[in-house]
């Protein structure tokens, strides 16, 4: 633990030790994957959609600290959000909210990125008319 303290602000620490939105919606809306092979880390994504909006987001990742705390924060800042603007969602929102990762890091961000545009995609697959 004290070498991820080092690493990482606060936010992203806070995200990392006490996740939100962690586990499935039952019968989701959408479901979205992403993986990065060359670290190993994967996020599911879950989502409850309702009147053009997502109302709820889960997730369930595996990889290291900023992985859980990019899921974790991509979760909270999609809720609310109407789909035209989750169509437009990047993990550069993502990075800002947490205030900022390492470098070497930014491409957890990009996962929790991935896993909402394999949801839209399903989403539209399920309800082609939305």
């Amino acid at each position: 633990m004290s070498n991820t303290a080092g690493l990482y602000n606060p936010t992203v620490l806070d995200h990392f030790l006490h996740p939100r939105n962690v586990g499935d919606i039952a019968e989701p809306d959408a479901l979205g994957r992403a993986g990065d092979s060359t670290c190993g880390d994967s996020m599911r994504l879950t989502l409850r959609i309702r009147r053009g909006k997502i109302v709820d987001a889960r997730f369930r990742a595996c990889g290291c600290g900023a992985a859980i705390a990019s899921s974790s924060m991509a979760t909270e800042l999609m809720k609310g959000m109407t789909l035209s603007a989750a169509r437009l969602f990047s993990n550069r929102r993502i990075v800002a909210a947490l205030g900022g990762l390492p470098p070497a890091k930014i491409q957890c961000s990009v996962l929790a990125a991935k896993a909402l545009r394999s949801a839209l995609a399903d989403y539209r697959k399920r309800k082609p008319r939305a």
